[in-house]
């Protein structure tokens, strides 16, 4: 009997556009109370979209609209700044893993 192989989830990063697996993305989610925000853990409920874990995919989104298309609503500049803010710390942080 063959070993079944566990399905990798796909999710597209709406900032560079590639198919990337679910666990190398963060997910950028906009919740009931249309609340939107970095979910790092990826289990929060609401509508999600993903950009890959750097700072130039961010900006990509940020510059094409991408969220704003994502999720139907505008994105105020305070979100945005605050979701910077947040990636970069969340990266900082992993890259003392990293080494």
């Amino acid at each position: 009997m063959a070993v079944k192989s566990k399905k990798i989830s796909m999710r597209l990063c709406i900032g560079c556009g590639e198919m990337k697996p679910k666990k190398e993305l963060i997910r950028v989610l906009k919740d009931a109370q249309g609340v939107i925000q970095l979910d790092f853990t990826g289990k929060k409920s609401g509508r999600g979209a993903y950009l890959c874990k750097n700072v130039d995919c961010f900006f990509a989104a940020k510059k094409g609209h991408r969220m704003e298309r994502s999720f139907g609503c505008r994105v105020s500049e305070a979100v945005y700044k605050e979701m910077e803010y947040a990636l970069q710390t969340e990266l900082a942080g992993n890259s003392d893993h990293l080494s």
